[in-house]
């Protein structure tokens, strides 16, 4: 490969400057591509708003807290009511409000019973 090179030191210099501009455009142009690259893949969407409802049962005429789901449960009744995390765990911690058996909130929240 020597052979291929130029003999003096001026004229080596050089192409190592050719070199290295070269390899700074080659890599620019890499993270350009890689970049477009990104935006083109498809990003999931995070569910947006609370992912905890409580579900409310009619007793008398009036609603009553009956017992908390995660927000995509197809067991919660049509009245519902989105919560917080927070308001999740309270209302199955210390308001003895019952966790739905089936989509097992408490097990997210990380309340054992």
């Amino acid at each position: 490969m020597s052979e291929d090179l130029p003999p003096d030191l001026p004229r080596l210099r050089t192409l190592e400057t050719w070199l290295a501009y070269s390899l700074h455009r080659v890599r620019a142009r890499i993270s350009e591509v890689e970049q477009r690259q990104a935006d083109m893949r498809p990003r999931r969407q995070l569910p947006e708003g609370p992912t905890w409802v409580l579900a409310y049962l009619r007793q008398g005429g009036q609603p009553v807290a009956d017992s908390v789901h995660l927000g995509d449960c197809k067991m919660a009744s049509h009245h519902t009511r989105q919560l917080t995390r927070e308001q999740a765990l309270r209302a199955i911690t210390s308001e003895g409000i019952r966790a739905c058996e089936i989509c097992r909130p408490d097990s997210g929240l990380g309340v054992l019973e």
